[in-house]
């Protein structure tokens, strides 16, 4: 009987070293390297989840060991979202001490030119820099006094899109994830005003200007053929022509939003002309949509107070190239539109 226990002993006590032995050798670096790996903690990612991309990442041994020293040091809830550079000369305690303590928690966006406003919040609450809407639905009132140009009025129109339309500049950014959302927008609006508010200010209908460049931004996509677009449209406009932009209904029928918009949307058919009821609807209404339809670039801007005088009234983008096709004459262009769209 001494024996038998003895032996039980003697093998739980095998068991608890070969365990300790498995727990600090898992507890080490896994490869002699100093090469930086980039591991990003979501907002709200759960505690199973950080344990197993740490494991495919081969930054760690062992997930029961990740977690078991992560519980007994307090800091499984601790986890911070963020961005980390991690290396897999790191132990474990290095690794569990560097993502509690909270990452640079900064990523960079890159907010391409003709985003719309509902684009931007997208872009940004996908980066995980803002909750979805935090953005696209800001109010202007805590802003109009710091920035003149929010300080024109929009009460001639009833519409549901941002007033912040045309003014949330298209560049690169480094944000912090979950950001104060005036913040991110004052951040926008100041470079707007840097890049190229003193282009616009002194211009006596600069909004205009906007609003052209936001047309141009979403259907040209070279510069000397933006400038004869601008100067189409602006030769429609003063002879009382509809300007016909087709991307002003692709606005409304997205609802202000293009990157989460069906293709089916986007595109603008024959019936699309008449059914569109809004003051976006440039086939319909005379003149300039209320706001601009998306954030247009420095380039767009330039070409859209530097129109170029041609012999041309219509235009249409080739649908297999992208080129911009201009036309003299309404039975030109329709012979153009069944030749190239």
């Amino acid at each position: 009987m001494l024996d038998a226990r003895f032996m039980v002993a003697l093998g739980l006590a095998v068991l608890i070293l070969l365990g300790l032995g498995y727990f600090f050798y898992s507890l080490q670096p896994t490869l002699a390297s100093d090469n930086l790996v980039e591991f990003k903690i979501s907002r709200g990612e759960s505690f199973r989840s950080i344990g197993a991309r740490l494991s495919q990442k081969s930054l760690i041994k062992s997930i029961s060991v990740f977690k078991l020293y992560s519980f007994l040091t307090g800091r499984a809830t601790r986890f911070q979202p963020g961005i980390y550079e991690l290396s897999y000369e790191m132990s474990v305690p290095e690794i569990v001490g560097n993502i509690s303590a909270g990452g640079e928690n900064e990523v960079q966006v890159v907010i391409p030119e003709g985003s719309t406003v509902k684009d931007i919040d997208y872009i940004l609450s996908k980066a995980e820099v803002i909750e979805p809407g935090q953005v696209e639905n800001y109010k202007i009132d805590s802003l109009d006094e710091d920035y003149v140009f929010l300080r024109h009025s929009f009460s001639e129109f009833s519409v549901d899109m941002s007033f912040l339309e045309g003014f949330l500049f298209p560049d690169t950014y480094r944000f912090h994830i979950d950001s104060d959302p005036e913040k991110i927008v004052r951040i926008m609006l100041d470079n707007f005003e840097e890049k190229v508010w003193n282009e616009l200010k002194n211009r006596d209908n600069w909004y205009e200007d906007l609003i052209l460049a936001s047309y141009l931004e979403k259907e040209v996509p070279e510069y000397e053929d933006r400038r004869i677009v601008a100067g189409i449209i602006r030769k429609r406009l003063g002879s009382g022509i509809p300007l016909q932009i087709d991307a002003t209904i692709s606005y409304v029928k997205c609802d202000g939003g293009f990157l989460e918009c069906d293709k089916s949307d986007i595109k603008v058919t024959n019936g699309d002309l008449d059914s569109v009821s809004s003051p976006f609807n440039t086939y319909k209404k005379m003149g300039w949509t209320p706001t601009p339809i998306s954030n247009p670039g420095e380039k767009a801007i330039k070409a859209a107070i530097n129109p170029k005088p041609s012999p041309y009234w219509y235009y249409l983008s080739a649908k297999e190239t992208g080129d911009t096709i201009f036309s003299r004459t309404l039975q030109e262009h329709n012979l153009n539109r069944q030749r190239y769209l």
